[in-house]
């Protein structure tokens, strides 16, 4: 029925802070950006590796993540990494706060979380 994830959207609740973690941070490459004047919404589409986007959306006073990361909805968002270790010491690197690595018990794949500027829970996880 799906082959595939389309999208994941992220409502950020400062645009221009959002926009520049996501692409100056992260790296993520920017797709299209789209103001929306009858919403006074921005919408930018970033591309991830070759093939997923996320869509990072900016509405007037969004409601605040009720809990971290327990509530219902989306948990977090995870990206496919070669390298968990080498990717910490970069997001580090540039001031951002990362959780210890830990072991999948599972997989035995490397993985941890960080967070964006409102506080997303965002997991690299080992390929």
């Amino acid at each position: 029925m799906f082959s595939r994830i389309h999208h994941v959207a992220i409502i950020c609740s400062d645009y221009v802070t959002s926009k520049h973690f996501y692409v100056d941070t992260l790296g993520l490459k920017v797709v299209r950006e789209t103001y929306r004047e009858d919403r006074r919404s921005f919408k930018l589409d970033l591309e991830v590796g070759d093939q997923y986007q996320l869509e990072l959306f900016s509405f007037p006073n969004p409601p605040r993540r009720l809990s971290s990361p327990e509530a219902c909805g989306l948990r977090h968002v995870a990206f496919e990494v070669e390298d968990v270790q080498g990717i910490v010491r970069k997001l580090r690197d540039q001031g951002i706060d990362v959780e210890p690595v830990r072991i999948d018990e599972v997989t035995s794949k490397s993985f941890t979380f960080f967070r964006d500027p409102d506080g997303l829970p965002i997991e690299i996880y080992e390929r």
